[in-house]
């Protein structure tokens, strides 16, 4: 069953809230917490450093800071958590299950969803280059004349990164909390000798400077295409929501986020203010002692690190729940913690992502030209979660109440998105193209897996005529028992009749096993067999799995006793089916979707491994389809 109201999950009882709130903080905040490196110089950037922008700029860091993490995300989004988890693809499946069942509202949904999903993945492919980069281009305050090493030292910090991945993140995560800790509060000190030279900068707090550089025209209201680079982190805290719970997210924010952020644009504010002739550069090193400029080059690298990390484990499970969901192919999905079930690694996603961000540096070549890729994918998502909450909440919450609420963040969305529409043709091109790229391989994905179940629908035998066959015209029964993977669960699979067809010998026991992805993330022990006893030495297994969750046929089968089905020996024998999937059939698919799915299809991984079985216990038993 989904909720929409949980703090915090059960599976965050063992570890104590203060536990819970550091890991958060590592996890949850990473992104958002390396924004102060090039957010505020990227808004001054485009309006200049006067002292009424400096001050506007202020006002409307602050406010979004409010609005957007404070108003949107902590206090209302978080509520919208599919039985504990949060991200834009747990939020697409309760908006489903929560909505009308119409296929227009679906298929809506369903773009709304991978939109977002696309978006997301855009922002992991840019989020640790543009982080890592930041961070390393304190090097050329420090020592201008190492500028030419400063892309070489980022794409080896890159590959260094995601070589590590496929060791696990058990280490590195320990080292979350504490290092984004030391961030925070780096950042904070190093800016309140500054505010304190510049007390004026504190009238940035009032909302009439940030309305009056907004009502300035055209440049006024382009500039929150920069600001909104201040609350990229507002999807990942949404999407980390699982991990620890509602309650510990927030104290992470208030306690010591929120304040280390305000402390750090104001201390950048009061810089400027202080030297109002002089050029404008990497105001954020700046503003450093001379003496500290190092350490906190070095503290800047450590906390882009888990800005990076915290994306890039965030993608991982964005992959898994694609798959799970039928919006990806299967992929290899390697588990790397025994005891942490969400540590996996991709090895084909972890590929893309580091060439991406090694691509990235190299094209972009600074930050502040990556910042203008950045803003359309968070101002997106962010548009495409709002669309997704209402459609998740306005039956709990009734319509109007729902639709005034999201009109409110949409508001907020939209004009952000807008602002960032100029950057198109300067980067942000980029997640725009990902974005199409993602959905067209999810939708004709998601198409042609409908075309193959309803092809395979046909050649499916009703169970009753199966067993009048057999008793028509018998056939030699062996010791032992099969296992045969069934796409559904409503007759003889296409496998079982391939096999009886060429084999004229069926085993003594058959076990129909279907495995079944609900639309939930977990799916309780006690509901996830069923076990259905059939005649002539058949039995019907039903398997389920949420999305969250990785499925596993030797667990079912191990489970399977405690159902009354006398014990599947280890060595049984797995009948799977291999479809080879021909474009040439007569569905109403584009030919384009048709070669994208035959190509998608041929290159998945095997059903065999993606249930975890051993390649000595499987017999795949090919079919020929057309669609």
């Amino acid at each position: 069953m989904s909720s929409v109201t949980s703090e915090q999950g059960s599976a965050h009882a063992p570890q104590s809230l203060a536990a819970l709130s550091l890991g958060a903080l590592g996890i949850v905040y990473g992104d958002i917490g390396t924004s102060p490196l090039y957010a505020f110089r990227e808004s001054l950037n485009h309006v200049g450093a006067s002292p009424a922008h400096v001050l506007g700029i202020i006002s409307l860091v602050f406010w979004s800071l409010l609005l957007v993490v404070v108003f949107k995300y902590l206090t209302f989004i978080l509520r919208a958590d599919n039985d504990g988890e949060g991200g834009v693809l747990a939020l697409l499946a309760l908006a489903r299950v929560q909505g009308r069942s119409t296929s227009a509202h679906s298929g809506v949904l369903l773009w709304c969803g991978l939109a977002g999903a696309a978006l997301l993945l855009a922002d992991g492919m840019i989020t640790p280059a543009v982080s890592v980069l930041s961070a390393v281009e304190g090097l050329e305050v420090a020592a201008p004349g190492v500028r030419p090493l400063v892309l070489p030292i980022a794409i080896a910090i890159l590959i260094a990164l995601f070589a590590v991945q496929k060791g696990g993140t058990g280490r590195i995560g320990a080292l979350f909390g504490p290092a984004v800790l030391v961030w925070f509060l780096s950042i904070a000190a190093v800016s309140l000798p500054w505010i304190a030279r510049q007390p004026a900068v504190l009238a940035g707090l009032d909302p009439r400077h940030g309305v009056e550089l907004l009502l300035e025209g055209h440049e006024g209201f382009t500039v929150l295409g920069s600001v909104v680079l201040c609350v990229t982190g507002g999807e990942a805290l949404y999407a980390d929501l699982g991990h620890f719970g509602a309650r510990p997210i927030r104290i992470a924010w208030y306690i010591v986020v929120f304040p280390a952020l305000l402390i750090s644009y104001l201390g950048q504010g009061a810089y400027v203010l202080s030297h109002p002739a002089q050029p404008l550069g990497n105001i954020f090193f700046e503003l450093v002692p001379e003496s500290l400029l190092y350490p906190m080059i070095a503290i800047a690298t450590m906390a882009t690190v888990v800005a990076a990390q915290a994306l890039i484990s965030g993608v991982y499970s964005l992959t898994q729940q694609a798959i799970q969901l039928g919006y990806l192919p299967r992929m290899t999905v390697i588990h790397t913690s025994g005891d942490m079930v969400g540590r996996i690694f991709v090895p084909s996603v972890n590929t893309l992502l580091m060439v991406s961000c090694i691509a990235l540096v190299i094209g972009f070549r600074s930050s502040s030209a990556l910042a203008a890729a950045y803003g359309i994918a968070v101002t997106g998502t962010m548009a495409v979660t709002s669309l997704l909450f209402f459609a998740a909440m306005r039956r709990r919450w009734g319509a109007l109440v729902t639709g005034l609420l999201v009109a409110s963040f949409l508001a907020l969305d939209l004009s952000f998105l807008v602002a960032n529409l100029g950057k198109l043709a300067h980067g942000g091109w980029f997640p725009v193209l990902m974005s199409a790229l993602f959905v067209a391989i999810a939708t004709s994905w998601q198409a042609g897996a409908e075309a193959v179940r309803l092809h395979m629908s046909t050649l499916i035998v009703p169970l009753t005529d199966f067993f009048a066959a057999l008793d028509a015209h018998p056939v030699v029964r062996v010791p032992g028992i099969a296992v045969f993977l069934a796409r559904d669960d409503q007759g003889a699979p296409p496998t079982l009749a391939h096999y009886l067809r060429h084999s004229r010998a069926l085993h003594e026991r058959v076990l129909l096993l279907t495995m079944k992805t609900e639309r939930t993330p977990r799916v309780a022990e006690a509901e996830r067999i069923t076990v259905v006893e059939l005649s002539h030495g058949f039995i019907r297994v039903e398997a389920r799995y949420g999305f969250m969750e990785s499925p596993s046929v030797d667990c079912v089968l191990d489970a399977c006793g405690e159902h009354g089905v006398p014990g599947v020996p280890a060595d049984a024998t797995v009948f799977v089916g291999h479809s080879s999937v021909q474009t040439t059939g007569s569905s109403s698919l584009s030919h384009w979707r048709k070669t994208l799915f035959a190509t998608m299809n041929r290159n998945a991984q095997p059903a065999a491994l993606y249930y975890g079985l051993a390649p000595e216990q499987v017999v795949e038993i090919g079919v020929r389809l057309e669609i």
